[in-house]
């Protein structure tokens, strides 16, 4: 154990998560922690912090430091090692507020590197994803098997069951976490750092998501534990926070279910320093808006219903968003099967993002709707049936921008899937991948097969598929028909 902890305070000391004045300092606490009274410091050649925590984490193990061997409790008490090496809050923000005076995007780039460096974000496990492009009439599109998050162990289920459940912190995303031990039922976050930001004279918060399914994957969340609602003031912080953060996109997924994202009980938007596929969409068609002269407004070509708003002034542009907002909120189109209510219950919203094009502000506007039938339970403008075998979940703004985030049972499957296939097994016989049958048989004599290139075919009708799943969560089809209706919309604005 003197090794180890040699070896990751020399680690803390490299990536200035630890001074030098605070080397004992540091050491003592680890003593503490892993119940030693000495101590003798020992030259080592630093080796990758997965590989160091693993080999603590195997320690705790063989000394009952750590009760039960699961994925969660390793999780947890390797957090709580990193959280004695990880700075105080205070100290991180005056480095980020020092570094945002000369640069926003240096300020970024040390908060990145750091919420790595602490393994808040753990770059071991997101390596794990695995990540293609397909291309498509809308441009490259990309595809993601999420493979970050950890599978649950069934002891930590069933003992996260019988626990009795906590209103502290209220979420994941409340403020409330920096710093949090965690439980069985909530990952520690003793390693987590956040970034106070004003936008709009509100206070938020920023801070990495901790699977990064992009480059610098950032959420933005309310310091309040208040719903998500789409509204005027969302399209101004949106603005506020590209003005601040002129390299960085930033979107809200929508309010309302089915449409909406993950939590819709605390208000917070998604963005970081990447080219989502949707950025790329040309303009297909224009159109001008009353009042708004000094806006240009568009449809782009992309599978789901977007139109891009472009100006120079951002209040003219937050409040040409709120128009068409509040137009879309009460819009009815019976021949397309648009309701804006039913039974009271409204279905009408929006999933916008915001981004700096060169020195104009630009805003995307998602048109959404929700109602569900007897015979789409799940949603009439949702993913088909027929493709849930890839993809059944809600379509959220990362996959609205263009990029897939699929369930990690898919890898399983289609290494199943690719040995099947090749050997020209009944997949209909074989209970794993039986539900992928159809959609094979679709496609499968459109190949020369062999075992060098299915992974490819495979990946390639993959993205296919969540290209129709996009078209079928855009609520204006991609016809003569569904231009048309578009175009009576955009009538009433």
């Amino acid at each position: 154990m003197d090794k180890l902890i040699s070896e990751l305070v020399s680690y803390g000391l490299k990536y200035n998560l630890v001074d030098v004045e605070d080397k004992n300092y540091t050491v003592n606490r680890l003593l503490e922690l892993f119940d030693k009274n000495e101590f003798q410091w020992i030259d080592v050649e630093i080796r990758r912090l997965e590989e160091i925590l693993s080999d603590m984490n195997d320690y705790a193990v063989v000394h009952g430091i750590i009760e039960e061997d699961t994925v969660t409790n390793r999780d947890l008490f390797d957090t709580k090692i990193m959280g004695i090496l990880t700075p105080v809050p205070s100290i991180v923000r005056k480095i980020f507020q020092q570094k945002y005076i000369d640069s926003p995007k240096e300020a970024t780039d040390f908060y990145y590197q750091f919420s790595q460096a602490t393994n808040y974000i753990r770059k071991d496990r997101v390596a794990k994803d695995e990540k293609w492009v397909t291309d498509s009439e809308y441009g490259p599109i990309d595809i993601t098997i999420n493979l970050s998050k950890p599978e649950k162990d069934p002891r930590d289920i069933a003992k996260a069951a019988s626990q009795q459940k906590s209103e502290y912190p209220k979420c994941l995303l409340c403020q409330e976490n920096e710093g949090y031990a965690g439980h069985i039922s909530h990952p520690a976050r003793q390693n987590h750092r956040l970034i106070p930001l004003q936008l709009a004279d509100q206070s938020y918060y920023l801070q990495y998501s901790p699977y990064v399914y992009y480059n610098e994957h950032c959420i933005v969340f309310n310091a309040e534990h208040v719903p998500m609602k789409i509204d005027k003031n969302v399209f101004v912080k949106l603005l506020d926070f590209v003005k601040q953060f002129p390299h960085y996109t930033v979107g809200s997924n929508a309010d309302l279910p089915i449409v909406g994202g993950s939590i819709l009980s605390h208000d917070h938007f998604q963005g970081g320093a990447y080219t989502f596929a949707m950025a790329k969409a040309p303009y297909e068609y224009t159109f001008a808006l009353k009042n708004y002269e000094d806006v240009t407004a568009g449809i782009i070509k992309w599978p789901m219903s977007v139109i891009r708003l472009q100006s120079k002034d951002a209040e003219s542009l937050a409040a040409a968003s709120n128009e068409i907002l509040e137009k879309w909120r009460s819009y009815t189109d019976e021949e397309t099967f648009i309701y804006r209510e039913t039974d009271g219950v409204p279905h009408n919203t929006i999933t916008p993002i915001a981004r700096m094009n060169g020195d104009l502000y630009e805003m995307d506007l998602v048109l959404r709707n929700n109602i569900t039938t007897e015979e789409n339970p799940w949603g009439v403008y949702h993913p088909a049936e027929k493709y849930h075998h890839i993809k059944k979940e809600n379509i959220g703004l990362i996959e609205v921008m263009g990029l897939a985030v699929l369930p990690a049972r898919l890898q399983k499957e289609m290494d199943l899937l690719s040995h099947a296939i090749v050997e020209d097994q009944d997949l209909r016989t074989i209970a794993e991948i039986s539900k992928h049958a159809d959609w094979v048989e679709e496609w499968k004599e459109k190949y020369a097969i062999t075992a060098d290139n299915i992974k490819t075919i495979l990946q390639k009708e993959i993205g296919s598929v969540f290209v129709k799943v996009l078209e079928c969560s855009g609520v204006f089809k991609r016809t003569e028909q569904g231009a048309r209706a578009f175009k009576r919309f955009l009538e009433t604005l």
